[in-house]
């Protein structure tokens, strides 16, 4: 007895919609039985490590630290692509170095416009 050729793609695509349909009743089961109750004053009230929280929970953060991780990822991500890129430099064709080529270029106006701009400065 032979399979009709898009029985596997029939099967797929219900075990697709099955599974997040599953998940989403599950959760919806959770939530029902196991929901908090009524909210309260201690059950709003902010916790921090057993201790009780005093002062604004507003804190205002530098922005400065954000963008030194991010170039920090950016150049740190730079290595992963260089690095394979290097070990078969002498295999690889030409159009190869050209494209690495431009992606220094991008990281080099990257590094010059984030130097120009002031951001590599700690203040």
């Amino acid at each position: 007895m032979n399979a009709h050729p898009y029985a596997f793609l029939a099967l797929f695509l219900g075990v697709a919609l099955a599974f997040p349909l599953v998940m989403l009743a599950v959760a919806q089961a959770w939530f029902r039985f196991f929901q908090p109750g009524k909210p309260s004053r201690v059950k709003n009230d902010v916790y921090e490590c057993g201790l009780e929280s005093t002062g604004d929970s507003w804190i205002q953060f530098k922005a400065h630290y954000y963008l030194y991780a991010i170039l920090f990822l950016i150049f740190d991500v730079e290595v992963l692509f260089l690095l394979p890129f290097a070990v078969t430099f002498t295999a690889l064709p030409a159009g190869a170095l050209l494209a690495m080529l431009a992606f220094i270029l991008l990281l080099a106006e990257g590094l010059v416009w984030a130097w120009h701009r002031g951001h590599l400065e700690w203040k």
